[in-house]
């Protein structure tokens, strides 16, 4: 079976050169060992020197009970230097500090570390180690590396084109990747009961292990029903008060659900977008799922996704798009609504500039604007701003506003 080349292995390949420790995150199986595993052989077959740690590993954790008895190994391993990769580190309970005192040693070696969802792994070690890390976010597989994987990297760099050129084939793709998700072993699953049992193994691990070792959970059904309304909430907007009721859950008990799904990476807010307090709403987010497979398996509807109908996912889908290109910016994404009922799905606040998007999951055949989000262009008066929907490509001025629509694959570029 051939591999899902990741977009990450090439900046990880970069930050091997740099001293600063390298720390993967991400959701539970998105992919972080596999890079390093891949890093590793890389490296081994250039002759160098590593040494490859897992703490799920009884005998390998034992390595890790001290910085001294780490110490003792690597240098038996490795000699005067090297490469070391810890791998699940959220199991070290003081990994912040632990490798903080192993950095300030100033040693001759380039330390890798990788872990799951770990509330330990983004507080306690990302204020330990400020300064001293690189934190390379390792996502479920993106649309573009799954499109890449699907079509045999025949059309690498080639993609936008290929998906202008095939729709109906980039339909199809889309609608694989809308129903089932990114998570790579989905992904390479030959067979959709694959798919599923390898969807319920990953939410099994994530509820029983993660959740509930951090929360203490006794019934972790809990959990799970407050993620089932969010999934089927259909991008509305998130009355934690309305949900606690409708999860039989009290307030503070979903308040701190929530933080917790989103500091273990399977949910992120988007909050509002608002030049005016007294008309727009100021308080409410939006939760998106960072996997739509994930989302569905919430729903019940993974295994039987033969087309996905629902205009949500496919806006879930954009956000993942625009999540993952605002990154490594500044600029912030958010909603925007009235208490009138004028909405527009996302906006993109740059400080000096704002950019309202719109998503349609629809071919469209004009140029033609929502009220919404001609209310906003008129309001805000942004210099450019966009429709995203299928396939069409167009441009209309409305005011001093270009609003272009674009296709979905052309989104990214466009905000460039």
């Amino acid at each position: 079976m051939k591999a899902i080349r990741r977009q990450q292995l090439e900046l990880l390949r970069k930050d091997l050169q740099r001293k600063e420790i390298t720390l993967l995150i991400g959701p539970r199986q998105a992919g972080k060992t596999t890079l390093m595993k891949q890093l590793q052989r890389e490296l081994t077959d250039k002759k160098l020197p590593v040494l490859y740690l897992n703490m799920d590993i009884e005998a390998d954790a034992a390595y890790l009970q001290s910085q001294q008895a780490l110490l003792n190994k690597i240098r038996l391993e490795l000699g005067d230097k090297g490469y070391v990769f810890i791998d699940e580190i959220q199991r070290k309970s003081d990994a912040g500090v632990f490798f903080k005192g192993l950095y300030d040693m100033e040693l001759p070696y380039k330390f890798v570390l990788s872990g799951s969802g770990s509330i330990e792994l983004k507080e306690k070690i990302g204020e330990s180690l400020a300064g001293r890390k690189l934190v390379v976010p390792v996502d479920t597989v993106s649309f573009e590396e799954f499109l890449d994987y699907r079509t045999d990297y025949k059309y690498s760099g080639r993609l936008e084109l290929f998906l202008s050129l095939e729709k109906e084939k980039g339909n199809f793709l889309l609608q694989e990747y809308l129903a089932y998700g990114g998570y790579p072993a989905v992904v390479t699953a030959s067979t959709i009961e694959d798919k599923v049992r390898i969807m319920d193994e990953i939410y099994s691990a994530y509820v029983t292990r993660d959740i509930s070792a951090l929360l203490g959970m006794q019934q972790p059904e809990h959990y799970s029903r407050m993620l089932r309304l969010l999934a089927a909430g259909a991008g509305g907007l998130v009355n934690v008060s309305r949900l606690a009721a409708d999860a039989g859950l009290s307030v503070p008990t979903v308040q701190k659900y929530l933080w917790y799904a989103e500091n273990t990476f399977v949910l992120k807010a988007v909050r509002p977008y608002s030049g005016n307090r007294m008309k727009e709403i100021v308080k409410a987010p939006v939760y998106y799922f960072t996997d739509l497979g994930f989302r569905n398996h919430m729903l019940g509807s993974f295994q039987n996704n033969s087309g996905v109908k629902d205009g949500f996912a496919f806006q879930n889908f954009i956000f993942r798009i625009l999540n993952a290109s605002l990154r490594n910016s500044a600029a912030t994404l958010h909603y925007w609504r009235t208490t009138d009922g004028a909405e527009v799905d996302f906006v993109i606040d740059r400080t000096q500039e704002v950019i309202p998007i719109e998503v349609k999951y629809t071919d469209l055949k004009t140029t033609t604007l929502s009220r919404s989000f001609r209310n906003f262009v008129e309001k805000y008066k942004p210099r450019k701003a966009f429709v995203v929907n299928l396939s069409y490509s167009g441009e209309l001025m409305l005011g001093e506003t270009v609003v272009h629509f674009v296709p979905y694959y052309a989104l990214e570029k466009s905000l460039q």
